[in-house]
């Protein structure tokens, strides 16, 4: 790790011995990457570097190395930045070639008509922490990943500002007066300014008033409520290839530099960074958002990213056949009955209604067809008991809040339909994409509490969101609002509809609860289930969800032939019994029973089993006072 520190340093604050200014034909950089690349392949190497989403940001060193597990939330435009330059020393006129790259603020003394001079382009991604991320994964990856802060830069008071951290780190490097410089230039850029202690001075010293007199400034966090730290994300190649709200785990250079906070704050006069106004053709507004301090939204400038698949740390990114903690076929399938078992007990001991929930819960958008997403399975669970008041869905959610890794509870009361924005839009003022509750990770679960709707009138916001709630559930998609025209983003969002008639959304399976026990106190009966599980069994609960979600699949053509004549002989029997929608359902069905038995490819008996278990819920009798008493 210290091996570490100090290669980072080296490609921090300067060019390597014999790198040329070009660095295409040096190809240090390559070198760079390529030595992060192998050093996170072995074994247990993601654990020695800390965590922005668990270690307090004044614990962690500038110019050091970290990671961040995040979502892309929001793409900002190209910036070019100083990629080489010179610096002179006043006293001994000696200049050294100096890098830009993997970090912000340039060094004092830049020689603005050096030769040696290369403007460079890098991309900025604001990044936040993933939405609806349950507790436990907090827990269980802060433990894993627990770093303890290094033993010579440990923070001297207990609320120690990041501006002085950094001043800390850069005493370490030469000081020269002299004017601050914006080195970098864009629509989006943020500026590389030098660094001085008088212009520290006065910016922490100026008046409170001041900066107090700015509205505090929103981290645009798609779900309400949430917290922790966001991040500016900054990418020197293959930008192409990220998407917004993609997920993944980012491992980069930390800057916390001072100068960007001054940056934030056009009001204060006292900052004696003074930026050319040919060069910087953002507004107040976008200016605010787009360099926000420091201090609240670190940079971090990538090296090396791992996409993830999932965000369970009980199970390695990259599943791997050979790892110990991945349960065999036959261990599934004891799981999953355990698992049955547990679900039976909290939907008050109907059976096939928890079967339904198991197979919801692994299920997932493998692929699409033309516009037709395939694999989603929307489940609808009604005759949630009303007797017992909100206590039995938001107990339930509970539970399955301890089983996924990220889940957000809807509740669909008519105030929240009518003010809340489900769906991101684009804010042309400020240059940003204003984040909304359904920009969501992929596979995050979705619980829409419709039993706290009531009965009123939906404004004209509230239809967009009801409508955006059925294009999620129909189409899995979302259509961001541009203002002037909508840009559809494809999503894969696991929806669990809770109500008490028929839910006025549309679904992929409903199933009427039928209880078969009635406890006197349902608060404390599903209280006793949750605090019966002990973390162990949890924990070979969640390693399950995610695993059977995550096998492949696949239908032989001896199977394929089976299903085609089985189907034909259904619809000689009863034409009007089975349609061509109730052989897909059929299939997906059939699909996630084999999945949940640990299974890669259907079998005969998964084929029986999923005609059998349609036919019990088809059979069970529709409730009277349904909202919608029709088929979706």
């Amino acid at each position: 790790w210290t091996c570490w520190l100090v290669y980072m340093r080296c490609i921090v604050f300067c060019i390597p011995s014999g790198a040329s200014q070009n660095s295409s034909d040096s190809g240090w950089e390559a070198k760079v990457t390529e030595f992060f690349r192998q050093r996170l392949m072995e074994k247990d190497a993601h654990t020695w570097v800390p965590s922005l989403n668990d270690v307090p940001l004044h614990y962690l060193k500038p110019n050091s190395l970290v990671k961040f597990r995040c979502l892309i939330q929001d793409m900002f435009d190209p910036e070019f930045y100083m990629g080489a330059y010179d610096t002179v020393d006043p006293s001994t006129k000696a200049k050294v070639l100096r890098c830009g790259k993997y970090k912000d603020v340039t060094e004092c003394g830049v020689d603005l008509d050096s030769a040696n001079m290369v403007t460079s382009e890098r991309q900025t991604f604001y990044c936040v922490p993933i939405p609806g991320e349950s507790p436990w994964v907090k827990e269980i990856s802060s433990c894993v990943a627990r770093v303890v802060p290094s033993t010579s830069y440990v923070p001297s008071r207990q609320k120690r500002s990041y501006e002085d951290d950094d001043e800390d780190d850069m005493d370490t490097q030469p000081q020269a007066q002299g004017h601050a410089h914006n080195g970098t230039t864009g629509r989006d850029g943020d500026a590389l300014a030098q660094g001085n202690g008088d212009s520290k001075r006065q910016e922490t010293e100026a008046p409170s008033g001041q900066k107090a007199s700015s509205p505090p400034l929103d981290l645009n966090f798609p779900l309400p409520g949430e917290k922790g730290p966001a991040c500016l994300v900054k990418v020197y190649a293959d930008w192409d290839s990220f998407k917004l709200n993609d997920t993944m785990e980012v491992y980069g250079i930390l800057s916390v530099s001072p100068a960007l906070s001054a940056l934030s704050d056009q009001s204060d006069t006292s900052s004696s960074l003074i930026l050319d106004p040919a060069e910087c053709m953002e507004t107040a507004e976008e200016l605010r958002v787009h360099s926000p301090p420091a201090s609240l939204v670190p940079r971090l400038h990538l090296i090396h990213t791992q996409r993830l698949a999932h965000n369970n740390p009980l199970l390695p990114p990259a599943a791997l056949e050979d790892s110990p903690r991945l349960p065999s076929g036959r261990d599934m399938v004891s799981v999953r009955a355990e698992l049955l078992a547990y679900f039976t007990q909290l939907l008050l001991g109907d059976v096939l209604a928890a079967e339904y929930l198991l197979l919801h819960l692994i299920s997932n958008v493998y692929a699409r067809r033309d516009v037709i997403p395939l694999g989603k399975f929307t489940l609808n669970l009604s005759g949630c008991p009303a007797t017992a008041g909100p206590a039995y869905t938001e107990q339930l959610y509970c539970a399955l809040q301890q089983l996924v890794p990220s889940a957000y509870r809807l509740s669909m009361t008519l105030q929240n339909m009518n003010q809340l924005r489900l769906v991101p839009r684009k804010d042309y003022v400020a240059n940003r994409l204003l984040s909304g509750a359904l920009q969501l990770a992929a596979n995050t679960s979705l619980y829409l509490d419709e039993t706290q709707l009531e009965q009123g009138q939906l404004d004209p916001a509230g239809v967009r969101n009801i409508t955006a709630l059925g294009n999620v559930i129909s189409w899995q998609k979302v259509d961001y609002d541009f203002n002037y025209h909508q840009m559809e983003f494809p999503s894969n969002i696991n929806v669990l509809i809770a109500s008490e008639g028929r839910s006025l959304l549309p679904s992929d399976c409903h199933v009427h609860l039928q209880p078969q026990v009635t406890p006197p106190n349902m608060e404390a009966y599903l209280g006793s289930a949750l605090t019966a599980q002990s973390s162990s069994q949890l924990n070979k609960f969640r390693l399950y969800l995610t695993m059977a979600r995550t096998l492949d699949y696949s239908i032989s053509e001896e199977v394929t032939k089976a299903v085609e004549d089985d189907f034909v002989d259904m619809r000689k029997d009863d034409p009007q019994s089975i349609s061509a929608d109730d052989l897909h359902s059929l299939l997906g069905v059939a699909r996630l029973l084999c999945l949940s038995l640990g299974q890669s490819a259907l079998s005969t008996d998964a084929w029986s089993r999923a005609k059998h278990i349609e036919t019990l819920r088809k059979s069970r009798s529709e409730p009277q006072g349904c909202l919608n008493g029709n088929e979706p």
